[in-house]
């Protein structure tokens, strides 16, 4: 059983708009931030939540999709700029960052035990 998945690796040299040229990126995997709190609507949810009467709010349950959008966060290498950019790329179910690199002709198998 061969497993298809998307390999990147963790440097690459692309445009930088900050220095304005070509420069080697560091590639990480976007993350989501930690939700605040404070936010007005989480305020209003906890507040609607609080005291008697259940669930206040409909629960979504008709998720659609089973995969999600990978998007690769950029930071230039230079010293003096590190600028960062979003790169979006398509949706997959498996994503590696700088994993070992296929050889023509050979598959990668998963190894169960």
């Amino acid at each position: 059983l061969a497993i298809r998945l998307v390999n990147v690796p963790k440097t690459r040299r692309t445009y930088c708009k900050k220095c304005k040229r070509h420069q080697p990126h560091k590639v990480t995997q976007y993350k989501k931030g930690k939700d605040s709190l404070y936010a007005q609507g989480k305020r209003r949810y906890d507040r609607k939540q609080s005291g008697y009467g259940g669930q206040t709010k409909p629960i979504f349950r008709k998720k659609a999709k089973t995969t999600k959008k990978i998007v690769l966060r950029l930071e230039c290498v230079e010293p003096n700029c590190r600028a960062k950019r979003m790169v979006p790329i398509k949706r997959c179910k498996h994503f590696e960052l700088g994993g070992d690199k296929k050889e023509e002709g050979k598959q990668m198998y998963s190894q169960t035990k």
